[in-house]
């Protein structure tokens, strides 16, 4: 086999027998090495194609995310939006408008959170929230661990605290949580070493959803304080309702609820919104109009309502949005039950829908959030 090095070693430039092109394998620190065919068959010819790739890669790997001076956030857990006040969630969203312009790089790696452990314990169901932290942690060069329900020992009958105890002693840095009991992710912060996030705790809270969806806000509004917000569907079942009712409100949002009156919390009144049980009165001068899953699996011993009645009474499609105003913006948390809660078309309409863009504010708000919390660990063990 020939081969040829060039800078310093990080470029390998081989040939072997049987092969036609020259092969080139390039290693940049503290990145797995590529491998990739030059597609010549002269050598000359071959260390200009991999010194030019080199050198390309090199620029996108210069990436510097830039460390707050002053930390407004102190807490090691996020747990509850109730906890946030104003001044911090605004914090979360500025920290998180670094990383999406680091996540839409051809090459989305940095070490930022090198040697850290994060646990994924989800014992519901997810796709986008799973997903969304196990990409923030790895593209912050953490090592994430996902645990599913079916493969832990509370099948075997350990309990939950007891799983959680038995994790603790590995020492790991955070644990993400999402469990159907309410309260949960608070009663294991104060059993537990690491930092706890919420990733949803039955229908109480879910954090991290209402803070990507107010950074998915921000970004086409520059002032809260002069948004109208309808939050419409399953309002008494959705932790995504609950938490971004409080997130929205205190950014100085108006928020109206859209709902049937079954599916209305009895303390609704005591919340900071409007409350209506028609599409046309609620969606009214609205600029957001943010669309809730029906929670079919919390509805337990009730009558689910008929799909196609619900969906002409309260599903969004392109009439009822013309009550809103008129270039109003249709949001919804996913999964999405199209022609039940939205129509199909309409949550495709990119230039209505921010569906697709709240995905990609959740990778960015989930690096936020990870690094914020174990930064703010650190200072903790450290003192």
């Amino acid at each position: 086999m020939k081969s040829k090095f060039l800078k310093s070693n990080h470029i390998k430039l081989y040939k072997r027998e049987n092969s036609k092109y020259w092969q080139m394998k390039i290693k940049l620190p503290k990145q797995k090495a590529i491998r990739s065919s030059t597609g010549s068959k002269i050598l000359k010819e071959s260390e200009k194609i991999a010194l030019k790739y080199y050198s390309s890669l090199s620029i996108e790997n210069k990436i510097h995310i830039k460390v707050s001076s002053k930390n407004i956030y102190k807490k090691i857990h996020l747990v509850e939006t109730a906890d946030l006040d104003r001044k911090e969630i605004e914090f979360f969203l500025n920290e998180a408008k670094k990383f999406i312009s680091f996540n839409k790089k051809r090459i989305k790696k940095n070490n930022l959170l090198e040697g850290r452990t994060i646990f994924n314990l989800f014992f519901e169901d997810s796709t986008r929230t799973r997903t969304s932290f196990e990409v923030a942690a790895k593209r912050l060069g953490a090592d994430i661990i996902n645990v599913a329900v079916k493969d832990s020992s509370i099948n075997k009958g350990e309990t939950l605290l007891d799983t959680m105890t038995t994790i603790n002693s590995m020492n790991p840095d955070v644990l993400i949580v999402r469990h159907p009991e309410e309260g949960i992710s608070k009663r294991i912060s104060l059993n537990v070493d690491a930092s706890v996030i919420n990733a949803g705790d039955g229908s109480h809270e879910h954090p991290t959803q209402a803070l990507l969806d107010a950074l998915t806000i921000k970004n086409r509004f520059d002032n809260f304080s002069k948004l109208q917000i309808a939050i419409c569907g399953d309002i008494l079942h959705s932790r995504v309702a609950r938490s971004n009712i409080i997130i929205l409100s205190k950014l100085g949002a108006k928020i109206n609820v859209i709902g049937p009156r079954e599916w209305l919390p009895k303390n609704i009144k005591k919340l900071p919104v409007t409350v209506f049980t028609d599409m046309k009165k609620g969606l009214k001068n609205c600029d957001i109009v943010m669309m809730l899953r029906i929670q079919k699996e919390r509805i337990v011993g009730k009558i689910m309502p008929n799909q196609k009645i619900y969906f002409n009474k309260y599903g969004l499609d392109y009439n009822k949005l013309k009550y809103a105003k008129k270039n109003a913006f249709v949001m919804h948390p996913g999964p999405m039950n199209r022609g039940v809660e939205i129509d199909s078309k309409l949550a495709d309409d990119v230039t209505r829908s921010l569906i697709q863009e709240q995905v990609a504010m959740g990778v960015a708000i989930r690096m936020a959030c990870l690094d914020i919390l174990i930064k703010n660990r650190d200072n903790v063990l450290n003192h």
